[in-house]
Formats: structure tokens, C-alpha cells, sequence
């Protein structure tokens, strides 16, 4: 790895979170935004979410956030997959896309980290989440809490939830981001999502998460449609000759709820 790489793989390592503001064009952004809205405000992502609660009577959604143009070209924007890729030190699968626009009102989301188990033999393969906002962070939206070094813990998600979004020691506030920011978190970093201080008086927070497993181990799967996401995403294209194993099944378990 080139020098001029290794410090932020380094720093990713020590602290579980790299911030890259303005990581995301001009370009991205103009379409990301409305496509965000047409999934909030059309209950496409109520569907999602009730096919994930109630698989059997719903069955998979009729739409996934990856099949919306913006939201696929973000989930393989070669600068960031790059970027993944140096971190994970080798082949990568794609876990879950997220998307949602957070209004003033949002409550806050308590400590937690979204590691998943594996069923491989080394403890140490990389689960990343990208956390991108199209919009930025500013005062007037809910800020990220992340603790710096908790990834090497090896705790279970809600250890700390009892803490609710309380500050805690040596924590790192992100608060001030551009817009088309990315922060990469290793996904047993925990973190907290803090309400917007004057209710109702600030800005929606747009949000869009992605997580990608590092190859080595079969990955416990995020949702009960996790194959047809895949296949839709394969027929798509969408991992190209450059990124064989971003959509390939075999990195999974079964789904298991809970």
C-alpha cells in the first residue's frame, strides 16, 4: 500500500471511523436527494420495512433502494468502494442499503454498534458501514456520536443502550459536515444518533447507510428478502467485472430474525 494510504487505513484501525466530507459530486447529490423523497414520501420505505417485520405476508418489496438509479451509482462509487477496499485489505460483499429522510422532530438513537456475526474463524474480518448525508450535518440536524477505540470490545449491540444518548468519555462529536459527506465506521464502532437540541426548529437530516463484509467468513444476512436484493442487484449489473463478490450469496448464512 502507498504511503500516502496508510495513514487513514492506520487511523481507521486505532479509532473505528474515518470522516470524508465532501467525498460525494455535485452531480450524485442533485438526484440522490429527490430519490430519498420519492422513497419517504410514496411508503416505499414503510413497504420495505413491513416485507422485513412480516415477511410472509408481504413478501420481498417492490422496490429496493439499490434498483433507484442515485442510490445504486452511490452503493459502487468507485472513490468510495477504493476506499473500502483499503480497508478491508482484500474482496468485499455488499450487507444492507438504508435510506430515509429524518425530520426535527427524530428522536434520537441511542449507543449501539450494527456489527453482525460470521460464521468464520477469524474474529477480525471487517464489517464497514458508509454513512453518507447528501444534505450534511449542521446544528440544526441530529448529531453523530461515535466512540473512539469501542470496536475492539467485542460487546454485544446494546451494551450501552441503557446510557441512552447520554455524552460519554473520550466520545467524538461529528456535527458540521458538507453536503455529499461519507463517515466510514467500523460497524462494531458504537454510536449514537443525538436529537436536534430545539425541537421541531431544524432542518431534515437526510440519510443514506451502507455496509459492506469483508470476504472470509458467510455474513448472518440483514433482511429475510436478502437474496432477491442480490439477484436484483446482479441483474442490474450493478457489481461490473471489477467487484465480482459485491452481490454473491455465498457469503451468507441464513436469515435469522432477532
Amino acid at each position: 500500500m502507498r504511503d500516502d494510504a496508510d495513514g487513514p487505513t492506520r487511523r481507521f484501525a486505532e479509532t473505528g471511523h474515518l470522516v470524508l466530507p465532501g467525498l460525494l459530486p455535485d452531480d450524485l447529490l442533485r438526484r440522490l436527494l429527490p430519490e430519498v423523497d420519492h422513497w419517504v414520501d410514496r411508503g416505499l420505505r414503510e413497504r420495505s420495512i413491513a416485507s422485513s417485520l412480516a415477511p410472509d405476508r408481504h413478501g420481498p418489496p417492490p422496490l429496493v433502494e439499490l434498483e433507484m438509479p442515485a442510490h445504486a451509482e452511490l452503493l459502487t462509487f468507485a472513490p468510495l468502494l477504493e476506499r473500502i477496499a483499503a480497508l478491508m485489505g482484500g474482496p468485499f460483499v455488499h450487507h444492507h442499503l438504508h435510506s430515509v429522510r429524518q425530520g426535527p422532530d427524530t428522536e434520537g438513537k441511542p449507543w449501539h454498534h450494527d456489527r453482525e456475526p460470521h460464521d468464520g474463524d477469524h474474529a477480525d474480518l471487517l464489517m464497514v458501514h458508509a454513512l453518507h448525508y447528501p444534505a450534511g450535518l449542521d446544528a440544526t440536524m441530529g448529531h453523530l456520536a461515535v466512540l473512539p477505540g469501542s470496536h475492539r470490545e467485542r460487546a454485544g449491540k446494546t451494551a450501552r443502550a441503557h446510557l441512552g444518548t447520554s455524552v460519554l468519555p473520550g466520545e467524538t462529536v461529528i456535527a458540521d459536515l458538507p453536503p455529499g459527506s461519507t463517515v466510514l465506521l467500523d460497524s462494531a464502532l458504537f454510536h449514537a444518533r443525538r436529537a436536534v437540541p430545539h425541537r421541531g426548529a431544524g432542518r431534515d437530516r437526510y440519510f443514506i447507510d451502507a455496509s459492506y463484509c469483508q470476504v472470509g467468513g458467510r455474513w448472518r444476512p440483514a433482511k429475510p428478502h436478502w437474496r432477491d436484493t442480490l439477484r436484483r442487484a446482479r441483474r442490474l449489473g450493478l457489481g461490473g467485472d471489477r467487484w465480482p463478490d459485491l452481490f454473491d450469496e455465498r457469503h451468507f448464512t441464513e436469515y435469522r430474525a432477532g
